[in-house]
């Protein structure tokens, strides 16, 4: 069993170590603070190749494997967790299943485009009456000759009011499971961005509430085939939870580092404050769980690139790895005492941002439901 990185993997470690450091770190704060979206970042992002990471290279992607991905988001999260959220988004949600169940024609016209970063995509599953229980929905879809005809609400949609192309789930049939996945024009009649959230935390990243009234898609634009929607919704999700682990590994990263980097520099009662007991126990405890949780993380992404299925590691991997960054940001605003506390400080963003790791793309709840049902065999 070897735990080292290939030489491929080790370049894409540094490639985008390189990026965040020139690029994401300086307009991080920035960006927080207007809570306008950073196109800059995106389009760079599409040029080297992070929106499309694991998609093959004849289809515009880079070709590289999923272990590739995660790190990718996680270097990307190192440097700002919603230039993470925006590349997950466009790689596992959207590219994924085009990939995964697209028709040639569809990768065709849709997949290249979002893996050169040309066009962002977007994800719209969740509806302000359903989150966790996503069968619940009550967005429809209703062929007319050939059109779907789409009428309803998504919320908490990321890169949405900026994405071309949004996956998007409807209701077409009576029974709970009756739900299929879209491929949605974001410019067609009928589509309208109702709301802009205003966020905790990851508030560079596109949170917003959609309308479709009426609107009218091609009836080619049917994704996977009628009622595969929320086996689709699922499989997307279990490659999707990898993404959330790596961001919230790359937030926990920093803390880390803005930690230690502080603890070395701050004094009281006559010497640096790295010299405490207190302190470095501190410290060796995040950096333990960080290096589990990462291992959690590559474990998953590697059963993704052997093929095997990989709910339950996703679900151990997502869950472990955001709650380690719960408890790495809070150690690093208590390290940091006061400071902790202002906004001048980056440990005071990677507290906020950290919090979403835990909600969405499935609820620290639900991953626990998850493994549960596994361990018991259900």
């Amino acid at each position: 069993m070897d735990f080292t990185l290939s030489e491929t993997q080790e370049i894409a470690r540094k490639t985008v170590r390189d990026f965040t450091e020139q690029e994401i770190i300086p307009r991080s704060h920035e960006f927080d603070e207007s809570q306008e979206f950073p196109h800059d970042w995106a389009k760079k992002m599409g040029e080297l190749g992070l929106l499309g990471v694991f998609v093959p290279e004849k289809y515009g992607g880079a070709g590289l494997d999923t272990v590739s991905y995660a790190i990718t988001i996680e270097e990307l999260s190192r440097g700002d967790a919603s230039a993470g959220v925006i590349a997950a988004v466009c790689n596992g949600l959207v590219c994924e299943p085009l990939l995964r169940y697209g028709t040639e024609d569809q990768k065709e016209r849709y997949l290249g485009r979002v893996a050169r970063g040309e066009w962002l995509g977007a994800y719209a599953l969740t509806e302000p009456g359903s989150g966790s229980d996503a069968a619940a929905m009550r967005t429809t879809a209703k062929l007319d000759g050939e059109a779907w005809i789409l009428n309803g609400t998504k919320t908490f949609a990321t890169n949405a009011s900026v994405a071309k192309v949004i996956i998007t789930y409807a209701r077409t049939g009576p029974k709970k499971h009756d739900i299929s996945a879209f491929i949605v024009p974001a410019a067609s009649k009928g589509f309208s961005v109702l709301k802009k959230e205003n966020k905790m935390g990851i508030r560079a990243s596109d949170t917003v509430t959609l309308g479709f009234d009426s609107m009218r898609i091609p009836k080619d634009n049917l994704l996977g085939g009628l009622h595969k929607g929320f086996t689709i919704a699922m499989a997307t999700l279990d490659g999707g939870r990898i993404g959330i682990a790596a961001q919230a590994l790359g937030i926990a990263q920093r803390a880390l580092e803005e930690a230690t980097r502080y603890a070395r520099e701050r004094e009281a009662f006559d010497q640096k404050i790295a010299e405490f007991q207190a302190i470095q126990w501190k410290l060796a405890d995040m950096a333990t769980e960080i290096d589990a949780a990462r291992l959690l993380t590559y474990k998953a992404a590697h059963l993704e690139d052997l093929g095997r299925r990989h709910t339950y590691e996703s679900s151990v991997a997502k869950l472990f790895a955001s709650e380690v960054a719960h408890r790495a940001v809070d150690s690093a605003v208590q390290i940091h005492g006061g400071y902790g506390f202002i906004k001048d400080y980056v440990v005071e963003k990677l507290y906020r941002d950290q919090r979403v790791t835990e909600i969405y793309e499935g609820t620290s709840e639900i991953q626990r439901l998850v493994i549960a049902r596994a361990v018991l065999g259900k």
